[in-house]
């Protein structure tokens, strides 16, 4: 594996990082005074687009920056050093997943209308799957949401809760049970259609996701054929396009993250005098400091192996989750040990850590939950030990 960066991918990751530092960061301050919303999106997006460094794991045929994943990997790190930088980008979830599913399912007419715009930061988007219990989450098999065929499409019934940026999205990617079809199928449903109504907003500890998570009603939508993604019934198949490089492009943005809290951090330590004598002198603080680097760099070695095995054909469910369950709770050790290190001041709003600290408690949740990832790799373990032994016994 030769992870050497290529001349232009070096290019974009310096530039992305004085954009960051320079236009991104001094931004933040926004976030605890009202929230993040479409105008100081817009203008940052616009801000990144005259830089040059637009979207960079999308495609160039619509204006991304057309970077391989592995390439990708190192730039979204980089523009996940500030919570805002990957929505100046464009490269923030649900619309970097979003891009990348359509990229890679979506008809010729589908990808003019939806990717398009989408890349081009003209729109936001939603991917509608998850379902108060005793629906869909960490199941999917548990979908109650159902799609009925009729003459001219199909007919939509159900209730979504957390669609993160539902609240403003042109459009949803909306999950729903078709038995006819012989599985769940995969819709693209305008969110101006009748019957598509946002009836909540759930209150959450992060606070930087455009459009919030909310809750969504689908009463009686109506859709045409052409509103299928990819094929009817293929959709859990589908959502594993989208689901395995999003769970490692969580893990490049949150890595930059935990790297931007360990910088403050460490200079804290270097700067704050406690005992008679810097912080970063005393052997506990240290010891944080070390731990801090050796898990940056423990994560990022899995999440580079990762993202090449998935360059060179692996498909990357096993891999996936383990990424992703390592580098979740491992950068969540990180911040954590940083807030610590900066001590009150670290759970304020003056420092950037305390905000990473409530937006990243998510992350080992979301895009499956650690307890779910170990249980799928367990899983897999013991299939291929008996594997393992009946071919010995044979």
């Amino acid at each position: 594996m030769d992870f050497t960066l290529s001349q232009r991918c070096t290019q974009w990751r310096e530039a992305i990082r004085c954009f960051i530092d320079e236009v991104v960061i001094p931004r933040e301050a926004a976030i605890s005074v009202g929230g993040v919303d479409d105008a100081l999106r817009i203008d940052l997006q616009q801000r990144a687009q005259a830089a040059g460094i637009w979207a960079p794991q999308a495609c160039v045929e619509f204006g991304g920056g057309g970077f391989s994943f592995e390439e990708a990997a190192v730039l979204l790190e980089e523009a996940g050093r500030s919570l805002l930088g990957p929505l100046a980008l464009n490269c923030a979830a649900p619309d970097e997943g979003n891009i990348h599913m359509l990229s890679a399912i979506a008809t010729p007419e589908q990808k003019q209308r939806y990717l398009r715009p989408l890349v081009a930061g003209e729109v936001r988007s939603c991917f509608a799957m998850t379902e108060p219990a005793p629906g869909a989450g960490s199941d999917p098999a548990a979908l109650r949401t159902t799609a009925a065929s009729t003459g001219s499409g199909w007919v939509i019934n159900g209730l979504k809760h957390l669609i993160t940026g539902a609240d403003g999205a042109a459009f949803a990617i909306v999950m729903a049970a078709s038995p006819e079809a012989g599985g769940a199928t995969m819709f693209l449903v305008d969110t101006s259609t009748r019957g598509f109504t946002i009836t909540g907003h759930a209150q959450t500890i992060d606070t930087t996701m455009v459009g919030g998570h909310c809750e969504v009603s689908l009463d009686e939508v109506h859709v045409g054929r052409g509103a299928v993604l990819g094929e009817p019934g293929r959709g859990f198949a589908y959502a594993q396009v989208r689901l395995a490089p999003a769970r490692l492009t969580h893990c490049m943005r949150w890595l930059g993250a935990a790297r931007r809290a360990h910088e403050v951090a460490s200079a804290r330590s270097v700067q704050r005098e406690v005992f008679g004598q810097p912080l970063a002198e005393h052997g506990m603080a240290q010891q944080m400091l070390a731990d801090n680097e050796i898990e940056l760099a423990a994560a990022r070695a899995m999440l580079w192996q990762t993202c090449w095995g998935i360059a060179q054909g692996d498909r990357g469910s096993e891999s996936s989750s383990r990424a992703k369950v390592f580098i979740s709770e491992a950068t969540s050790r990180i911040v954590d040990r940083s807030v610590q290190l900066c001590g009150g001041l670290g759970t304020s709003e003056e420092m950037a850590v305390g905000r990473i600290y409530a937006d990243i408690r998510a992350f080992r949740i979301y895009d499956g939950a650690s307890e779910v990832h170990r249980m799928s790799i367990g899983k897999r373990v013991a299939r291929r030990v008996r594997a393992e032994l009946a071919l010995a016994q044979a």
